[in-house]
């Protein structure tokens, strides 16, 4: 359960850094006046990428497994920006959340979130007693 809330919360400090610098993606909270509000609203949407990543990533790495192979790796980069997108469209039937103004911000998203969230974990896991990185 730790790990679990460990690994939510440097998903929503990475997605914090990520709409900062990347202009095509932002957060939209529930209550922009109230940061409790903006804090909750980030860890809504870092769980949403965490489930949609989790659950369709999944199938879908295993299905495109021959293509991953055929391309070295590189159509990673277009699943994981659909997977932005995807969350994104999730969020935003809440009535708040993630906003992504097209594809290629959703695939530039992704890139700088993934390498956010890399450097937090390396950052962050020794501090609660993580001998490994997640």
């Amino acid at each position: 359960m730790a790990r679990f809330l460990i690994r939510l919360v440097i998903n929503a400090l990475a997605l914090w850094l990520t709409t900062l610098l990347v202009a095509g993606v932002s957060v939209v909270s529930y209550d922009p006046g109230d940061n409790f509000a903006t804090v909750l609203t980030y860890l809504l949407v870092a769980l949403i990428f965490g489930v949609v990543n989790g659950f369709v990533g999944t199938a879908i790495r295993i299905v495109a497994f021959p293509l991953y192979i055929l391309t070295l790796g590189l159509i990673s980069l277009i699943v994981n920006g659909l997977m932005l997108l995807l969350s994104a469209w999730v969020s935003g039937l809440f009535g708040f959340g993630l906003i992504v103004d097209g594809f290629w911000w959703g695939v530039l998203g992704a890139v700088v979130l993934s390498l956010f969230s890399w450097l937090i974990s390396i950052v962050l896991w020794p501090m609660f007693g993580g001998e490994k990185r997640p």
